[in-house]
């Protein structure tokens, strides 16, 4: 990785397109510290603690904005929200689905209702926000300016976040909506290891600050390897062209693979999974709920990360167990409708292709779907032990970390995509051919 970026600094362009970028990653960072006017902001961190640690991966991505109610607060969740939806939606309508396919001018249009769509989430969770934070007493005032003011501002937020990650997509390196994500989860990274320095390391015995020291080492290690191979991991399925006489020339007869990957749904089953069993906890923080012994406040904590494998608590671990099951059930939920098997076999077979040993047309889809089965299996396992790792040891050691499997999964799915994206554009600049010898 050193490597390709000291590369990367030789070539003019791309250096250019790097220095682009860490300037609206600057900017970006700057902008998450403004407070949010109109709102007093000093009650949040209190507000958003009290959830029981089930806030912390929405603060994450948000890179602290939240928990500090900044201008950026909002972030780009309405983004990746109505990216999302967008992407159900190709599914459960045709006319988006062909609008897809229709080449440039398709995905210009398709990025545009992306935009129209993120406003308007961005205006409704900010109106919700502002009404909320009015009858919590958390505005100055509560009238209609102040709400006007609030939702103005986290809404242009939000909408600002989205063009400057365009920007860097435009103009700089990597996906930019990806790469502001990154930044924001990184910006929490300092935060969590001095918390991890203080609670176990900081005023211990020399043998046992080492030892702390070289456990959570190790538990970082292996989720990093683990993540990385996670990432990396594909099922290569081998395809046979076959070769065709025209006019005096052969052509075809080339042999090519179909990647699968085998983290297929990426870490949108474990956000899924999340937003599903966070939500009833964070809005029962927000309402001053779920601190009683009653039925609900159990199956909120049942709910809540910050409860799971607590040594004198072991009944609200079942909520792992929950978790795991809508983990795997989400990576088959959301690979069955971004990947059609059909589909594929039908392109294979019109473009002369086959897999060797299997007919064309559905005996191939069959093929192809047999082995998704087992290989999201397989992903959803490996994603389930890499996002369990932290929240185990937040438990077992009652540590109070945010920066946890889910967030190192995006952190090295971007790293990963941008430094490919370098090294393809290194290679096209570097290229030598017959013309210039």
């Amino acid at each position: 990785m050193l490597k390709t970026l000291h590369n990367a600094f030789k070539i003019k362009d791309i250096r250019r397109r790097i220095w682009f970028t860490l300037m609206i990653l600057v900017v970006v960072r700057i902008g998450s510290m403004i407070h949010l006017p109109g709102v007093q902001g000093d009650v949040f961190n209190n507000l958003f603690s009290s959830t029981g640690g089930a806030s912390d991966f929405l603060d994450a991505i948000t890179g602290g904005s939240l928990s500090q109610m900044s201008i950026f607060a909002l972030n780009i969740t309405p983004y990746i929200t109505s990216s999302i939806i967008v992407q159900l939606l190709t599914i459960a309508f045709p006319a988006l689905e062909e609008m897809q396919r229709d080449g440039e001018q398709g995905r210009k249009k398709m990025t545009r209702i992306t935009r129209y769509l993120t406003v308007g989430l961005a205006l409704g969770e900010s109106l919700a926000m502002a009404i909320g934070f009015g009858r919590g007493g958390y505005l100055v005032q509560f009238n209609a300016l102040y709400v006007f003011e609030v939702v103005v501002a986290l809404t242009a937020g939000s909408t600002i976040l989205m063009w400057l990650g365009e920007r860097i997509t435009e103009r700089g390196v990597g996906n930019g909506i990806s790469i502001v994500l990154v930044i924001n989860i990184i910006s929490r990274i300092p935060q969590d290891l001095q918390t991890l320095f203080k609670q176990f390391i900081s005023g211990k015995a020399a043998a046992k600050a080492v030892l702390a020291a070289l456990v959570i080492l190790a538990i970082i290690l292996a989720v990093v390897i683990m993540t990385v191979y996670l990432q990396d991991a594909e099922r290569k399925i081998p395809v046979q062209y076959s070769r065709k006489i025209a006019g005096r020339r052969s052509v075809g007869g080339t042999s090519s693979h179909i990647p699968l990957k085998v983290n297929t749904g990426g870490v949108i089953p474990v956000i899924f999974a999340q937003s599903l069993m966070q939500t009833p906890v964070i809005l029962a923080a927000l309402l001053g709920k779920g601190n009683g012994n009653g039925i609900g406040s159990k199956i909120l904590k049942l709910l809540s990360q910050s409860h799971w494998f607590h040594t004198a608590e072991w009944i609200y671990t079942i909520g792992a167990a929950i978790y795991v099951v809508l983990i795997i059930a989400f990576a088959y939920f959301y690979t069955s409708i971004t990947f059609n098997p059909l589909e594929i076999a039908d392109n294979i077979k019109k473009q002369g292709g086959f897999i060797p040993g299997i007919r064309p047309g559905k005996p191939t889809s069959d093929y192809l779907s047999g082995i998704l089965r087992s290989i999201i299996l397989i992903g959803a396992v490996g994603l389930t032990i890499v996002t369990m790792l932290p929240i185990i040891f937040n438990g077992l050691f009652n540590a109070n970390v945010s920066f946890g499997g889910t967030s190192l999964i995006i952190i090295v799915g971007v790293v990963i995509e941008t430094l490919k994206q370098i090294e393809s554009q290194m290679m096209v600049r570097n290229y030598k051919g017959f013309l210039n010898n």
